[in-house]
């Protein structure tokens, strides 16, 4: 499809991957974001975890998630952590989260109680926090892979003063449907999947530096880097090879 070869298209994901990773981790700091949402999205690499042997696990295959917080305002990808779905990934992600941030901020999540210990570690009480906990119905005659029916949904306010009406994690779903769209990795039943960890993970940092620089959000007509205030212009995709190619530089001078 692109006239390349296979090896280098790889290649070129493992140079530039962690050079992204880098870039994010050095610019995005100072955010002053009024509401963040936080998700968690499944993948796999190399077998369901079920299918999964002990020394494959041991190599990083089996289920791989995603979490992901995001401003709800300028839709920057304010923190993102690749891991299992455990709490040492969920104080991972809030440490790394309130490490960005200028102020304090209010902070919705699902009903994964996962993130209550985990907020409170990296926070403490500089936040207003809440859970957007949805239940849904189970109907024996739907199909294997159609989305469960929502039943209910309620609130529960964990920390602080949350706004009531800013209670959602509507941006940060939408941002994983977003993922499952532009990562090949992500797409449902097929063999696209990574067969590696570390390309799973150079793939997700690869995604986010482009979606926070490269993508203008159709709502803002800017880039969320450029509403956030940490760009001041569209990057392209030329811009965000020289990313490698100055560090490249860097190692030579």
């Amino acid at each position: 499809m692109t006239g390349v070869c296979k090896p280098a298209i790889l290649k070129l994901l493992a140079d530039l991957g962690p050079v992204c990773a880098e870039y994010h981790d050095k610019i995005v700091r100072g955010v002053k974001a009024e509401r963040v949402q936080v998700d968690e999205i499944w993948q796999f690499v190399g077998a369901k975890q079920k299918n999964t042997k002990p020394e494959k696990r041991a190599e990083g295959w089996g289920d791989t998630w995603t979490w992901v917080a995001m401003d709800a305002d300028s839709k920057l990808i304010v923190s993102w952590f690749v891991g299992n779905r455990d709490y040492t990934a969920a104080y991972n992600l809030m440490l790394d989260l309130s490490a960005r941030l200028s102020n304090q901020i209010q902070l919705t999540t699902d009903g994964n109680r996962l993130y209550v210990d985990a907020v409170r570690a990296a926070f403490g009480r500089q936040i207003d926090y809440a859970m957007l906990k949805k239940h849904y119905g189970f109907d024996q005659e739907e199909k294997r892979y159609s989305p469960a029916k929502i039943v209910s949904i309620e609130t529960e306010v964990i920390k602080g003063n949350p706004e009531p009406k800013h209670i959602s994690t509507s941006y940060v779903e939408r941002q994983n449907l977003t993922m499952r769209m532009s990562i090949r990795r992500f797409t449902r039943l097929t063999n696209a999947f990574s067969k590696k960890l570390d390309n799973h993970a150079y793939a997700v940092a690869l995604h986010f530096v482009h979606y926070n620089f490269c993508r203008i959000h159709k709502t803002l007509r800017v880039t969320p880097a450029m509403a956030a205030g940490l760009s001041f212009h569209v990057w392209s995709i030329e811009d965000l090879i020289r990313l490698l190619e100055n560090q490249e530089a860097e190692k030579v001078a």
